[in-house]
């Protein structure tokens, strides 16, 4: 049950420190330029040029460079420095989580986004390839977090959700991937899905991770029926309630989000950059 693996995930209801904030330090690593957007409190880094054309381009770089390992890339060693300081000030007092994309919200971030889509109904081989190379080019990356002093790896899958690209995309090609990634990376491990996914909370639940966190558009009460042994953290909406409301809608979500029978509560998807300390003291405080 979702309440005896607390006993494995011991750090569930600690304050919580994530590194990187972005999720493109990955795509760094591989090569991409990013776009830092300076005096825009609003704007994480984003890739300024895709790196590939395609599907066949990933594969290709990959066979090319068996050596291609992420560890001394771009921000990578940074982020690695930093958790390390990170964990030497504050780690008996807070959880430090490592933060990676999946591999398909990493594919989308590399790779043209027409041709993709379209190799995915021609060539659905060629892309699963692909995402398997990212998978081992991730979880490289989450193990060297891990190796830092990170207490656990938060994947990030934004962009594969079912939501954004249907059910059955989902469990063709972002799922298998998701399963992989999280049999390669140590315990504990936190799979973080945004928009609408009841239609494949029973693909979630065979991901293998120690918890799963859903977005504000996900039904909770379908979730932790689906969910009943993982862990489910979850949902406050991260516009409407966090950024925009006050006190009193946080902690009306917060305790409808207990109610609904969530593990930890969590922001649905991510946290608005401008979201005021006192809201994030309200959700702190609601916990």
């Amino acid at each position: 049950m979702a309440r005896a693996a607390a006993s494995t995930f011991k750090l569930t209801g600690m304050p919580s420190a994530t590194l990187p904030l972005d999720l493109c330090s990955s795509a760094e690593a591989l090569g991409a330029e990013l776009g830092f957007y300076k005096g825009d409190e609003n704007m994480f880094p984003q890739v300024n040029k895709l790196l590939f054309q395609s599907s066949h381009e990933i594969v290709d770089r990959f066979s090319s460079d068996s050596e291609l390992s992420p560890r001394q890339r771009g921000r990578i060693p940074l982020i690695c420095e930093v958790i390390r300081l990170v964990k030497k000030d504050i780690g008996d007092h807070v959880v430090i989580s490592g933060l990676i994309p999946g591999p398909y919200t990493l594919l989308i971030y590399i790779c043209k986004a027409q041709n993709l889509f379209s190799e995915m109904k021609s060539e659905p081989a060629m892309v699963l390839n692909a995402l398997h190379h990212l998978t081992d080019f991730l979880a490289d990356i989450g193990n060297a977090y891990i190796e830092a002093g990170a207490d656990l790896i938060t994947i990030h899958d934004m962009g594969g959700s079912a939501g954004f690209i249907g059910p059955l995309k989902y469990e063709q090609f972002v799922f298998p991937s998701e399963r992989d990634l999280i049999d390669r990376l140590p315990k504990p491990t936190v799979l973080s899905v945004c928009g609408q996914m009841d239609k494949s909370l029973h693909l979630l639940a065979q991901t293998g991770a120690d918890a799963v966190s859903v977005d504000h558009l996900t039904d909770l009460v379908a979730a932790r029926k689906a969910l009943k042994d993982t862990l489910l953290f979850g949902n406050i909406d991260p516009v409407e309630t966090l950024l925009r409301g006050d006190e009193a809608d946080i902690t009306e979500a917060v305790q409808k989000a207990k109610e609904a029978g969530v593990d930890a509560v969590w922001p649905g998807c991510d946290l608005v950059p401008s979201m005021s300390i006192q809201n994030i003291r309200a959700l702190a405080n609601g916990r």
